[in-house]
């Protein structure tokens, strides 16, 4: 179980996909959760508690919106207009410029009330790299570069599914986002940005393949993400006095940047501190810990830190600007 007590708090939640499914089950570790309602236009999901009307989610006292992408703002509009109750929603926000302008403009107390799942910004990557900010343990960083690749795209299942052919940058949506919105949640002031897609492995019309390249004052990122290459799962901070990689199952930190052979030559500097790591792992905590605080603000009727709703809009508009 999951400790935060959701005694006569009712769920009610939007959608009834894969990553729907993957919050549900998660949900249900919670104490004493309640998933009142789940909504779908067309079909009855569940006998029980399934409903095609969405007013039947009105009583709720937190409603999940994990539909497709396309309809995040259609439903936050009409919740928006309707409900009083806290709302959670899947990124990325929404997909139209127009709609995220709009989504500006409401009222900041029903800002306070919605919480966009940017779940890495709970996770323990986005802890590391505060650290490395905060305590300087490596210096001022320079770079970071990050690989994200698994070999979806090669699989029989993947012409049928969703990413290969419903939307064409489903690679940037699904997954670069996330690598995405961990650096500007974390670094900010991204002066550059530039967005490089394609299809590697020639399966399906959307982009199995992109490069995301970010620029601030003195950091630069390099976010490299696949569905058509063998697993990897890699991150490299490099500082001006040493770096931290997080590879193979494995966090470590190198430094000083001065460690000289007996000729004066640099070397590479020694380990000073390794840790386990595991990504799959990791992922599944951030998204706990993101329902955690979530279900917290919900419990004790507390307002949902703003910056939330203000870095969730920063990440999206930089995410539909990157499109076009």
């Amino acid at each position: 179980m999951i400790g935060v007590q959701l005694a006569n708090n009712k769920i009610g939640i939007i959608g009834y996909g894969n990553h729907a499914a993957r919050i549900i089950s998660i949900l249900e570790k919670f104490e004493d959760t309640e998933i009142s309602k789940i909504f779908h236009p067309t079909k009855k999901v569940l006998e029980d508690v399934g409903t095609n009307r969405l007013e039947d989610l009105f009583d709720c006292d937190c409603i999940f919106v994990l539909s497709p992408d396309e309809t995040h703002f259609e439903y936050i509009n009409r919740l928006m207009n309707n409900y009083n109750g806290y709302i959670f929603c899947e990124k990325p926000i929404v997909t139209e410029i127009n709609d995220l302008n709009e989504l500006s403009k409401i009222d900041v107390n029903k800002k306070k009330k919605i919480f966009f799942n940017f779940n890495f910004r709970y996770s323990r990557i986005s802890e590391i790299l505060k650290k490395c900010i905060v305590e300087n343990q490596i210096g001022e960083i320079s770079h970071i570069n990050i690989i994200s690749t698994h070999g979806l795209a090669f699989k029989k299942e993947y012409l049928d599914s969703w990413r290969s052919n419903k939307n064409p940058n489903n690679i940037l949506d699904s997954l670069g986002i996330h690598y995405l919105d961990l650096i500007l949640y974390n670094l900010g002031g991204i002066k550059n940005a530039d967005y490089f897609p394609c299809l590697v492995s020639k399966n399906g019309n959307s982009y199995d393949t992109c490069t995301l390249t970010l620029k601030t004052e003195k950091t630069s990122t390099m976010i490299y993400c696949s569905y058509a290459n063998p697993k990897i799962n890699e991150i490299i901070v490099i500082g001006t006095n040493g770096y931290l990689t997080i590879r193979d199952n494995k966090k470590e930190v190198f430094s000083p940047r001065d460690c000289f052979d007996e000729k004066g030559f640099f070397i590479k500097p020694p380990a000073i501190q390794s840790d386990t790591f595991d990504f799959d792992v990791e992922y599944i905590e951030s998204l706990k810990n993101s329902l955690k605080y979530f279900l917290d603000c919900v419990v004790n009727k507390k307002s949902i830190d703003i910056e939330n709703f203000e870095k969730s809009m920063i990440t999206t508009r930089m995410l539909i600007e990157l499109k076009h």
